[in-house]
């Protein structure tokens, strides 16, 4: 991390999706949706899969259930993904480039954060779990709120619990959908795009990479 001084801008804190942003799990989804369309007799395509990174899960159970063309109710089909994308976590976490040591650094700076995805809380916890003390202050997950992502509701939630207002945080996301979430919460947004592009506009910042990301670089990305 770099330096700082007591004259740089801080975020109020730092708001971290999870898939495809802090760790790489969106090939576990898109083999899980496969296996699942194998299983039930299904059709699938790397399209379909592209088209569902950073929604709600219940929303891409719904989609699921029409696109890939079989007869399981929208939740049992969330299930079945999280239970073969649980399994791969825990076999091993593909850890995001700068993203451990980002986290690690604004831990150390007293700067709080909150993670917000639509995973649910149970892929979550063995994540959570391999982070060896550099963690989130507030937590939010897919299966606690009640509209999910690009809805503004899970940034919105995590301000709050944070104590903090969304207009002073810094988002961090790899989908046009989360951007879209984060934005209309009102954070400004550090994309960084991995699997799908994300979409140049007012408060996203694009970038390739976490790795060099320092406290001062996230202070700069918040309006004067």
């Amino acid at each position: 991390m770099g330096q700082h001084t007591d004259t740089d801008r801080l975020p109020s804190a730092v708001l971290w999706d999870m898939d495809g942003t802090l760790v790489d799990t969106e090939p576990y989804w898109i083999a899980t949706e496969f296996e699942l369309a194998e299983r039930h007799g299904g059709t699938w395509t790397q399209e379909h899969a592209l088209s569902l990174v950073g929604n709600d899960l219940l929303e891409s159970g719904r989609y699921i259930r029409t696109h890939m063309g079989i007869d399981l109710a929208p939740e049992v089909i969330v299930e079945e993904l999280l239970d073969g994308v649980v399994a791969r976590v825990q076999r091993e976490i593909p850890w995001r480039p700068g993203a451990r040591e980002l986290l690690s650094g604004l831990n150390d700076a007293g700067v709080p954060c909150a993670l917000v995805t639509m995973s649910y809380r149970r892929l979550v916890a063995p994540v959570l779990e391999q982070l060896s003390g550099a963690g989130f202050s507030a937590v939010v997950t897919g299966d606690s709120v009640s509209r999910g992502k690009p809805h503004p509701e899970p940034y919105q939630r995590a301000a709050q619990l944070l104590g903090v207002k969304p207009q002073d945080c810094v988002a961090i996301e790899d989908s046009d959908t989360g951007a879209t979430s984060a934005v209309a919460a009102g954070c400004t947004v550090l994309c960084v795009p991995h699997h799908v592009p994300v979409q140049p506009g007012e408060r996203r910042v694009l970038r390739t990479s976490l790795v060099g990301v320092d406290l001062p670089a996230l202070g700069r990305l918040l309006a004067p």
